[in-house]
């Protein structure tokens, strides 16, 4: 059974940043691709960034792109999303998500491939 744990969200002022962690098990890790998603209040799930299964190769939302970066650790079953420069806009329930197959597909930010899901951490972001 697929579990994937988040934490490390909280609430922070504008401009701040949080780092999200995601541990895994259950699965092999290490040939997951793996990605984040957040929801936020009325609105329908984004897809976040995406890494592919060694993390050589990551893509991301062209809202994030530059102030967000993921990355994995394979040894420990562990992924995580620096997040920098947070904005009000970027308040949401951020989720970890692991995918079937071992990179990102194009259809990644609507979540193509992704199959098991975490609980989810709270971001807030306060202006």
């Amino acid at each position: 059974q697929v579990q994937l744990v988040e934490s490390g969200g909280g609430l922070v002022e504008a401009g701040g940043s949080l780092r999200l962690s995601c541990t895994a098990s259950g699965l092999t890790f290490g040939k997951s691709a793996m990605g984040w998603f957040r929801q936020a209040a009325g609105k329908e799930r984004e897809g976040v960034a995406c890494t592919i299964y060694n993390g050589d190769r990551s893509y991301y939302a062209d809202s994030v792109k530059g102030r967000f970066a993921i990355s994995r650790d394979n040894a420990k079953n562990t992924l995580h999303l620096q997040m920098d420069s947070l904005q009000p806009e970027d308040t949401a329930m951020y989720y970890c998500a692991a995918s079937q197959l071992s990179v990102c597909l194009g259809t990644w930010s609507s979540a193509g491939g992704f199959g098991d899901w975490g609980q989810g951490t709270q971001v807030t972001v306060s202006s």
